[in-house]
């Protein structure tokens, strides 16, 4: 039976994955993720460099999921005060002029003035009640052509490092303003990658939970994709632990320390013949991720620094092949 860890299994809200954590970072104040879109999948050889592996020093095939990594911009600096209820939005400074494409995500309200808001979170920044600053940035999907849509995704990145002053200073001096994956991620980093899996509807415990179908004995009519018991008696209730039909896929999921490969900026160096399926052509910056990530070609990917890093290092790898036979089969 699946795992109950990961229970309620209900669907996201939307496409874009949220973070309920970030890394501790020491240092400079700096933005502390990226996203783009994912490509699909295809595989490299590169030479083994993880110490006492049996195969360290040999080429060894890789697969590497592609994910198209266009500049993001940063729209807005959004403050967080704390209270008695936990964490809440204090106020947000927004940059003096949007793309065409943000206008149909979001309206400002008529009655906002940045100055307004700059003299509050400077007033509260003295008082010493600001506990986090963050910074609302957006993609730019109309420069890809494989994602069909113009509409940006726009999401809260954490600014870190330093004071809280100092980070509001970095976020008023970057606000309105591009910045691309390199100045964030070095080649060989360990990276935590966060999106929105396949959603595969309604299906029920037998595909949902994994059970075992009933034996032939014990299945009645067409019972047996069915559970053998709903529970004890007593409670007189069925207990949220029995595996039920319901949603399946389109959940949030994160998987850590996945090891970012390449930045690259020529996509015709990783496309295959006849592009990748249900996407087409890299055209825009792009990277290679070690392995698989969760969702479907070209569902939104988030990616932070690594949260659970261990003793994991950073080490450039050697990439002597990429593949570029089609994928079509």
């Amino acid at each position: 039976m699946g795992s109950l860890a990961y229970s309620p299994r209900k669907r996201a809200k939307g496409p874009v994955p949220k973070y309920h954590a970030w890394p501790a970072y020491q240092g400079e104040p700096a933005l502390q993720g990226f996203a783009g879109y994912k490509v699909g999948m295809t595989h490299i050889v590169m030479v083994d460099d993880h110490v006492s592996s049996p195969n360290e020093g040999k080429d060894v095939m890789v697969p590497v999921t592609v994910i198209e990594v266009p500049d993001m911009r940063i729209a807005a600096i959004r403050v967080y005060r704390h209270d008695t209820y936990g964490n809440h939005v204090l106020t947000e400074i927004w940059a003096d002029s949007f793309d065409k494409e943000l206008s149909r995500r979001l309206n400002l309200s008529k009655n906002y003035k940045r100055e307004d808001a700059e003299k509050k979170i400077r007033e509260a920044l003295e008082a010493d009640k600001i506990v986090d600053v963050f910074a609302l940035t957006y993609t730019h999907p109309a420069v890809l052509t494989g994602v069909p849509k113009k509409v940006p995704d726009l999401m809260e990145t954490r600014i870190d490092g330093g004071s809280m002053t100092e980070r509001f200073e970095y976020g008023l001096s970057v606000l309105g303003k591009d910045f691309d994956i390199r100045s964030l991620f070095q080649v060989g980093q360990y990276t935590d990658v966060t999106a929105i899996t396949k959603g595969k509807g309604t299906q029920g415990p037998v595909k949902r939970w994994g059970v075992h179908l009933r034996k032939r004995k014990h299945s009645r009519g067409k019972k047996e994709r069915h559970v053998g018991t709903l529970g004890p008696w007593t409670p007189h209730h069925v207990r949220w632990q029995v595996p039920m039909m319901g949603q399946m896929g389109y959940h949030q999921r994160t998987e850590f320390n996945k090891r970012l490969l390449k930045i690259g900026e020529n996509g015709a160096e990783i496309t295959p013949e006849g592009g990748f399926i249900n996407y087409g052509e890299v055209r825009a910056r792009y990277v290679l991720i070690k392995g698989s990530v969760p969702g479907p070609s070209k569902r939104l990917i988030r990616i932070r620094h690594a949260i659970r890093l261990g003793e994991h290092k950073i080490r450039e790898p050697t990439i002597g092949f990429v593949s570029l036979e089609s994928k079509q089969g």
